[in-house]
């Protein structure tokens, strides 16, 4: 599990994707969420621009985020 600390009130999906490394580009990211390989909270998600706050849970491909 990946403990990712929140600095503020939220980050976007995309931007979470690309801070803990698990993609490379924003252009990846965005790709990965359209394709529905992203998890919220045990729910695949299809928004790019979804604000993720403490406490969320993101799940990409066996990987767990955890927001702190």
């Amino acid at each position: 599990m990946i403990k990712f600390k929140l600095e503020g009130e939220f980050i976007p999906l995309i931007a979470l994707l690309k801070a803990t490394a698990l993609v490379q580009s924003g252009g990846e990211a965005q790709t990965v969420v359209e394709d529905g390989l992203v998890k919220y909270n045990g729910v695949v998600d299809y928004r790019k621009r979804l604000k993720v706050r403490i406490g969320d849970k993101i799940d990409f491909m066996g990987k767990i985020i955890e927001v702190i």
